[in-house]
């Protein structure tokens, strides 16, 4: 199966950057509950301006992780895994089952409280993590294995946007909104007359984002838009899409998402932590990444091949698969990102990453070690043929 230079750097950018983030998290857990603990947690709250720093971090370099994913969603619609509806449907469909199983335990333990609007936190997959995680198998690993979980989590990421456009914007300033669509659309007509440099792209893109970041809606959501708004031409090493994705890769994976697992794991953990893993949110949370992610994505793929709306592809079989289900539910940054909306308590905050780190832990390792068993034993039933 042929693979791009491209999708071959991302998946090395995502690989490293997934190793990075652990050792930032474990970093972060150790200096917040060392002795400077409350000066380092401060330091993330410092004011500049009219927002604190975790917060221009989360609204605002976030919004460049956010470009990385559209440029990808848009490289993979019309030029990778998902150009192909056959080949698509797979992914979509594992993706779907991936974000409405998570969401309908999450409701089961929440609907009706004051913590039910946490449903969306374990929809998400950490693109960074999960292909960390697999990429720790080596060579094992069967090509469109990798590409059915970078195809996987993008149509995660852009369900997870979706959610937060739709259900976390709880109030909008038409007037600004209408301002940053209104740009947006100025940048379609630019695409439209082969405007390729990049620079009246990146002006509109600011502006977009800044009155998005005043409309109410989440300002992340202008990096989608404006991935969009980029020439794709041909997808060649020539086309500013390619150009862009190209060049963000690394600022993302060891400079922005870093500093976002810096300062949104800058947790105190205090005494008696452990019975707060017992509320309903946590159980919640906690039931979706690690039951609700794999089961969700191994049924509705399954269902999916067995109704012939798609193909399972010849390298791979279910086993394998139901092992991706379970990096599925390794939730990291996107869950933290999606906690942070929906909540506004902070012992409710620090309790949701709390539990996202560690269900998102034991749904990596029981992936980890379920495909190597999956993948050795795969590779032995090939070799005695």
């Amino acid at each position: 199966m042929k693979i791009s230079k491209l999708y071959h750097d991302f998946f090395e950018s995502e690989k490293s950057g997934g190793f990075t983030l652990i050792f930032c998290t474990l970093l972060s857990l150790l200096i917040a509950n060392s002795f400077i603990g409350e000066s380092y947690v401060g330091f993330w709250h410092i004011q500049m301006g009219q927002h604190s720093l975790e917060h221009w971090i989360n609204d605002g370099l976030m919004t460049i992780f956010f470009l990385l994913i559209g440029l990808e969603l848009e490289r993979e619609l019309y030029d990778g895994e998902l150009s192909s509806v056959k080949s698509a449907l797979l992914p979509f469909s594992a993706a779907v089952g991936g974000m409405l199983l998570p969401a309908g335990l999450y409701l089961i333990f929440n609907y009706g409280t004051d913590t039910q609007s946490g449903f969306g936190i374990p929809m998400a997959t950490d693109i960074a993590f999960a292909i960390g995680i697999l990429s720790l198998l080596g060579n094992k690993v069967p090509i469109s294995l990798k590409i059915f979980l970078t195809a996987l989590a993008v149509i995660d990421d852009l369900g997870a946007i979706l959610i937060i456009a739709i259900f976390y914007t709880k109030s909008i300033l038409w007037t600004n909104l209408i301002i940053s669509l209104s740009i947006f659309a100025l940048l379609l007509v630019f695409n439209r007359l082969k405007v390729r440099n990049l620079i009246p792209y990146l002006i509109g893109g600011f502006f977009m984002w800044y009155f998005m970041l005043n409309s109410g809606v989440h300002a992340t959501i202008t990096g989608v838009l404006l991935a969009f708004a980029l020439p794709f031409g041909n997808g060649d090493e020539k086309s500013t899409s390619y150009i862009m994705q190209h060049w963000l890769h690394r600022p993302v994976a060891f400079f922005i998402l870093p500093l976002f697992a810096l300062a949104n794991t800058a947790i105190i953990i205090n005494s008696g932590w452990e019975h707060a893993m017992l509320e309903t949110y946590t159980l919640g949370i906690a039931l979706g990444l690690i039951f609700g992610k794999p089961i969700g994505i191994f049924l509705f793929s399954y269902f999916a091949v067995k109704l012939k709306i798609c193909h399972l592809p010849d390298d791979l079989n279910w086993k394998s698969l139901f092992g991706v289900g379970f990096l599925g539910g390794i939730g990291f940054t996107m869950s933290i990102f999606i906690t942070l909306l929906a909540f506004s308590d902070a012992e409710h905050i620090d309790n949701a990453k709390i539990m996202i780190l560690l269900a998102s832990l034991i749904a990596g390792v029981i992936g980890f070690f379920f495909l190597k068993t999956a993948l050795k034993n795969q590779a032995n039933s090939s070799n005695n043929l």
